[in-house]
């Protein structure tokens, strides 16, 4: 299979072919819960597993007035193309989350058809982390291990990665999204940035063979969130004036974003883009 890299608005093609939402990029700070089909409440229940808190997931729904609205937005569209695509085949399929958090996208694997767990460090999903880093699960047990914003915390990627390729049967998929380039956001730590080439070479380095890479939101978009991320910690430090003049400030600037994302070159984009998105096969 070929490799793809491709900026995030560039269509998706087919596999088969060669809180406040600005704290995005914290494993849990901005992963608000979804809401739960009544299957899989009862399936939590009955494992003794805390249901997930009902509320609307700012990943998944953006709203312009929020600071970081284009970085999620693109990233929710990219995710859901990615997911749309027949070949994940996803209805019936076994999805592990591999550092969940509060398990932003459960609600998309559920639409899709697809069985879900979540894995974190607390201890309150269905698969444990140990203290060493592994799973508490069999060898090849699913066909797609997901990974959104963690890389950058973990400080062990090789066992990282190594665990998520023992969960994946033969010919299963890793997705994975992680910071081209980000604020500084420990949760509890935060390690590093990638950019596209040694994203792909880390993954594959431990057994993974990237199929397709997308890149989402230029240096031009990316540098205006900055300053929308900046004005808003400014605002909400001004009595009652500062947290009213937010939404209008921040919609300006999310609109100045947008703009300067559709004319950033793509190939610019690629290299210097804010998210990487990777889709990798796990190599037999």
């Amino acid at each position: 299979m070929g490799t793809i890299l491709c900026r995030a608005r560039c269509p998706t093609r087919s596999l088969r072919r060669p809180g406040d939402s600005e704290s995005l990029p914290s494993r849990e700070g901005s992963r608000a819960g979804t809401h739960l089909g009544m299957g899989a409440r009862k399936r939590r229940a009955a494992a003794g597993m805390p249901l997930a808190h009902m509320h609307e997931n700012p990943r998944a729904t953006p709203h312009i007035w929020q600071p970081d609205w284009l970085v999620m937005r693109e990233m929710a569209r990219v995710l859901r193309g990615l997911l749309a695509d027949p070949a994940l085949a996803l209805h019936g399929a076994r999805i592990l989350d591999f550092g969940c958090g509060s398990r932003p996208y459960e609600r998309w694997f559920a639409d899709a058809g697809a069985h879900y767990r979540g894995a974190d460090i607390d201890g309150a999903h269905e698969v444990r982390i140990r203290a060493d880093g592994t799973l508490d699960c069999g060898d090849g047990e699913y066909d797609l291990v997901a990974s959104f914003q963690v890389l950058e915390h973990v400080w062990d990627l090789a066992t990282y990665l190594r665990e998520a390729r023992r969960a994946l049967r033969k010919d299963g998929w890793l997705l994975l999204s992680t910071h081209g380039t980000w604020l500084y956001h420990p949760h509890p730590h935060d390690y590093r940035r990638w950019t596209a080439e040694g994203l792909r070479r880390e993954v594959e380095a431990q057994g993974f063979r990237l199929a397709r890479m997308e890149a989402v939101v230029g240096p031009l978009a990316w540098t205006t969130v900055f300053r929308s991320l900046g004005a808003a910690h400014l605002l909400r430090t001004i009595p009652l004036l500062g947290p009213l003049m937010l939404p209008a400030v921040a919609m300006a600037l999310n609109v100045c974003a947008w703009v300067e994302d559709h004319v950033t070159p793509a190939h610019i984009t690629a290299n210097n883009a804010c998210v990487y998105v990777g889709l990798f096969k796990r190599d037999v």
